[in-house]
């Protein structure tokens, strides 16, 4: 396992009985680098959507724990935050919620002639995911997709 899976791993046991205790579910948890900082972003989501309170309570929580566990080596940022619109569809539990919904979805290398596609999600297992675009039923391989989200419209 890598060090960012161990850490968001981790982070995600840390955070269980936090994001419990303030009525909110963990969306998504990552550790990543972005040029010379490391970034701890915790995702937090409830039916009607969090607000700024529900994000510094959890934060502080997490962070106090953090401390206390000491496990991340790095200097790194905190963040913990809604995943938004357009938030990214990363796992079986997300693409569940999203059956119905609008999505747009990224290819890795181009699959006639492109490379992104837009539409109604209509199913998923393991190994595919399913799309209904205007033209018709379209089915992608999961080691094809760099990237699920949902579509929103302005």
């Amino acid at each position: 396992m890598s060090k960012g899976r161990t850490i968001e791993t981790r982070t995600e046991e840390v955070l269980a009985p936090i994001a419990e205790a303030n009525g909110v579910e963990i969306y998504d948890v990552e550790y990543v680098k972005e040029g010379s900082d490391w970034y701890l972003r915790a995702y937090i989501d409830k039916p009607e959507g969090v607000n700024i309170l529900d994000c510094e309570n959890v934060s502080r929580a997490l962070s106090d724990k953090l401390d206390e566990e000491d496990f991340i080596d790095d200097a790194y940022i905190l963040e913990v935050s809604s995943p938004g619109l357009g938030r990214t569809l990363k796992k079986d539990k997300h693409l569940e919620k999203s059956l119905g919904e609008e999505v747009e979805l990224r290819l890795y290398k181009p699959k006639d002639k492109q490379k992104e596609f837009a539409g109604i999600l209509k199913a998923f297992d393991e190994n595919s995911v399913t799309i209904e675009t205007q033209e018709e039923e379209k089915v992608f391989a999961r080691s094809e997709i760099a990237l699920i989200r949902l579509a929103f419209d302005f």
